[in-house]
């Protein structure tokens, strides 16, 4: 198995991309892979999800992009630790825009500690620009959570466009998977399943996330879904998508 660094990203908000994010690292810190998370949102809800007292984060990602301190990172539990942001993200777009080669700081920092993991998963804001585009062009590949509605899948275009736009800066950049999460058995949600299967039939993933309250009540706990409630769905779901990760990389 080689290492991996993973982007998890859709410029739409509230399809499970940090819950997936946490969840699969989690899940690959159980499995023995030792495993990095990085958490570029300014809503912090990733570094919530495994820190829950913010007066723990004395500096975050933040601190590393913009002003060039070393990157922090927190040990969280065996096998797992995590870089937090904070509140300062939301102003990143803005901080970063007279940095020299602001796109591919991200990258710089990584460089020297990538060796270290098995996996590094990286949480995107929901938006397409330069906090973004450093965690694209850090990633090996890029895997997009989605919650079965049609916004999210017209949205799929714009991040297909902006993928091949990067390709142009790091062609080995690719969308490595699309995978459904919240999903329940309306008929919206089959039609729009079928519908990614149709367009993406090579990247898109057997396991779908099942609709789950466990998950949800689990953010924030500081404890994942595999702590939280080994039984439910949420548990058992994950654990499945994180074993067809790791299996596409062998």
């Amino acid at each position: 198995m080689k290492q991996k660094i993973i982007t998890f990203a859709n410029h739409k908000g509230g399809v499970s991309k940090t819950t997936s994010t946490a969840s699969i690292g989690a899940c690959m810190a159980q499995m023995g892979k030792k495993v990095l998370l990085i958490d570029l949102d300014g809503q912090a809800n990733l570094t919530l999800y495994f820190i829950p007292n913010e007066d723990e984060i004395e500096t975050s990602i933040f601190d590393a992009l913009v002003d060039g301190a070393p990157l922090p990172v927190k040990h969280i539990r065996e096998n797992l630790d995590l870089v937090p942001s904070s509140l300062e993200m939301a102003s990143a777009e803005i901080a970063l825009t007279n940095l020299l080669a602001r796109e591919q700081l991200l990258s710089r920092l990584l460089d020297p500690i990538r060796h270290d993991y098995d996996y590094i998963l990286i949480d995107c804001p929901p938006s397409l620009g330069i906090v973004t585009t450093n965690a694209f062009l850090a990633a090996d590949e890029i895997i997009v959570p989605m919650t079965p509605e049609l916004l999210p899948l017209k949205g799929m275009r714009m991040l297909d466009a902006f993928v091949t736009n990067l390709q142009r800066v790091k062609p080995s950049l690719r969308l490595g998977g699309v995978f459904i999460a919240r999903f329940n058995h309306r008929k919206l949600n089959k039609v729009v399943e079928q519908a990614v299967k149709s367009r993406y039939e090579s990247i898109t993933m057997k396991t779908r996330i099942r609709e789950n309250i466990a998950l949800a009540e689990s953010a924030g706990s500081g404890k994942s879904i595999f702590e939280y409630d080994p039984n439910s769905n949420g548990a058992k779901d994950y654990l499945a998508l994180t074993e067809e990760i790791i299996s596409r990389n062998q």
